[in-house]
């Protein structure tokens, strides 16, 4: 009996379960296609009414169109250029149409543009959903070819037009599925419902009052917007009574800036119907409480959606300079433009950021994510920029003593050491005034001084690896002659230059860079480097990050090979030559600089401190092994020992074979 009843009971919840999802309805349409057109001018023909009727998606040999009665409020009735955003004519043309029924927004993505041809809103009533494929067109020479509805791929053929059919749907019934879809996957929703709250505005009232939206923050109690409204936005109104419109939006829909950067879900509008409010003595307070972003800074934003005869008197007292006023005036209504200006950002903790506006529009978080900000920034400023100055003094110092040495001894190493030296004395000095010529010069400085600090790095680190292949050929090559000290000098300084003359011709590579703090407020550190983008990652990665894997992978097996291969002999027993070998070849073969690829967590800050006292300080290490060396052999001819050390520390393993 018992077994019969949980089978009938797995029975029905089956049942329930397909005629539930025969009864769902589309939260949204998402269309994408390749446009196949003509070498001529591109044009956008959007004709959008209200409705929910039927929506057509056309393309020809110069015009995407998209029409059709699908929205609530929405009408949009115009001829948009494309060649502004950078369409290539003699390529065919990927895009994407996206429909938000719960949000009454229609987005085009073109050109690696997002367009918004309908702006966000939350429908009364019903919405149109359920758009459903219907007649399509002709196959045509030009059209829209590999047409997918949600990934799925119609045809592979070219059709001048798609067709899909509405159905108009209760909105409170959406968001009920909505709702039900965040609990069966255990997460937000990408979609789900608005919340909208009204106020009658009175002009003579004295008190403000508070809206929060009704989605509470995680397990808290405490709502994810709260927004208060001063009795300042009553005063600035020009009827005796307005409706203010408080809606509250969780949505990944809206635009991104740049993959540098990402807005949080919560996205909250504030209007007061038929008027732009700007400019207010006292500011709209809203507290976003969000998931932690403890290591990112953040900004608030507000959403230039204020369209009319008053846009340029509102742009005028938000812009900070004619510059930007300009570029805001020209801006392109059609794209989402987020602006920090008039909004004051208050970091109350790594869940709550409050922001200060004094004007009326959408408003949400920017979370600063590329580059990532740096804990202890200021210490680690410091110690880096006083490293850089006494490994510079030290390498110069350093400098000196080789070439003095030079001239009474023919030791093959001396050249060597001297290469090693002045790249790294290039390095220090260019380093501890990066800041000062990213501050001073700007961009156009910073895109030399960038490429010349590449080079110094690539030549100190291709110094490094000549020391490697150095002791490999004193170790295991005794019997052949070195290579001459043209051929080192070719590598060492000549070889770097290649990879930064390409990045130069390629161009966007190098320039001003930014290194956030994670304080409150966020303080930044700019330099001269490469620039945070894709291009420039792989430039890093090909370059720079290669060429250190590959001296670090080979330092470790050389050191290794060298200790096995002297530590037999009489001198490796006096412990401090054992000692001073081991960490003299270590400094040298670039071993400091393999601490970047130990930067994760938890280790993350001692990695960078240690990181930047060892490489900063690199040119003084090197100094101080050479002075102890010379000690060293000097104390050695006072006692009367025998010795062959000639100041380097393969001198003091290897002297038979420097002998030879």
């Amino acid at each position: 009996m018992f077994f019969y009843c949980i089978s009938r009971l797995v029975f029905s919840l089956m049942v329930f379960s397909v005629f539930t999802g025969l009864c769902e309805n589309d939260l949204f349409l998402s269309f994408c296609g390749t446009w196949h057109h003509g070498n001529t001018a591109l044009n956008l023909n959007v004709n959008i009414s209200t409705g929910c009727n039927e929506m057509l998606i056309s393309a020809n040999e110069n015009s995407l169109s998209i029409s059709g009665q699908i929205t609530a409020y929405c009408t949009n009735s115009d001829v948009i250029p494309l060649n502004k955003y950078g369409l290539d004519t003699e390529q065919d043309t990927d895009f994407c149409v996206k429909w938000e029924p719960l949000l009454d927004m229609l987005l085009l993505q073109v050109g690696g543009r997002t367009l918004t041809l309908c702006w966000p809103t939350r429908p009364r009533d019903s919405c149109c959903t359920d758009l459903s494929p219907g007649q399509n067109g002709n196959i045509s020479t030009y059209g829209i070819k590999k047409g997918s509805i949600r990934g799925d791929q119609v045809t592979d053929k070219t059709l001048s037009t798609y067709s899909f059919n509405g159905q108009s749907t209760s909105y409170a019934k959406l968001c009920f599925q909505a709702a039900r879809s965040d609990l069966e996957s255990s997460h937000l929703s990408e979609r789900p419902c608005a919340h909208r709250s009204e106020k009658e505005l009175k002009k003579a009232d004295p008190r403000g009052f508070s809206v929060d939206s009704p989605v509470k923050a995680g397990s808290s109690s405490k709502p994810v917007v709260s927004v208060y409204i001063p009795p300042a936005v009553g005063q600035r109104t020009l009827k005796a009574r307005s409706k203010l419109v408080v809606t509250f939006y969780n949505s990944t829909v809206f635009q991104e800036v740049h993959n540098k950067v990402k807005l949080l879900k919560e996205v909250v509008e504030i209007t007061v119907e038929n008027e732009l409010i700007v400019d207010l003595s006292e500011p709209v307070k809203m507290d976003f409480h969000h998931d932690a972003e403890s290591r990112f800074p953040r900004s608030c934003v507000s959403w230039d959606t204020r369209k009319g005869q008053n846009s340029s008197t509102f742009f005028m007292n938000a812009c900070a300079d004619i510059e930007t006023c300009s570029v805001l005036l020209h801006a392109d209504p059609l794209q989402m433009n987020w602006l920090k200006d008039g909004c004051v950002t208050n970091e109350k903790g790594p869940k709550h950021t409050e922001c200060l506006c004094n004007h009326l529009t959408y408003f949400s978080v920017m979370v600063q994510m590329e580059p990532r900000p740096m804990r202890h920034l200021l210490a680690l400023t410091a110690i880096t920029s006083v490293g850089c100055a006494v490994s510079f003094i030290s390498c110069v110092a350093l400098i000196v003593l080789l070439c003095r040495k030079k001239r009474c001894s023919k030791e093959q190493s001396l050249p060597i050491h001297l290469g090693l030296t002045c790249s790294l004395a290039l390095l220090s000095l260019l380093f501890f005034f990066t800041g000062v010529l990213a501050n001073v010069g700007g961009e156009s400085v910073c895109v030399w001084v960038g490429a010349l600090l590449h080079y110094a790095l690539l030549s100190s680190l291709t110094w490094m690896g000549i020391e490697v292949f150095h002791t490999f050929w004193l170790v295991y090559m005794v019997f052949k002659p070195c290579p001459k000290l043209y051929a080192w000098n070719l590598i060492g300084f000549a070889l770097p230059v290649l990879p930064v003359v390409v990045l130069l011709a390629v161009g966007d590579i190098y320039g001003l860079r930014e290194v956030f703090s994670t304080s409150d407020p966020p303080e930044a550190f700019r330099m001269c480097w490469m620039k945070v983008s894709h291009q420039a990652l792989l430039a890093q990665g090909f370059t720079t990050m290669t060429v250190l894997a590959l001296l670090v992978s080979s330092g470790m097996v050389i050191l290794f090979l060298v200790f096995r291969e002297i530590r037999t002999r009489d001198e490796w027993k006096q412990r401090r030559v054992a000692f001073l070998s081991i960490w003299g070849l270590s400094c040298l073969f670039g071993s400091t600089w393999c601490l970047i690829f130990l930067d994760f967590e938890p280790l993350s800050d001692f990695i960078h401190f240690l990181f930047c006292i060892l490489n900063s300080f690199q040119g003084f290490f090197l100094m101080l092994r050479f002075c102890l060396l010379n000690w060293m052999r000097k104390q050695a001819k006072g006692s009367g020992l025998s010795s062959t050390s000639s100041g380097s520390t393969r001198q003091h393993m290897l002297q038979a074979q420097e002998k030879s």
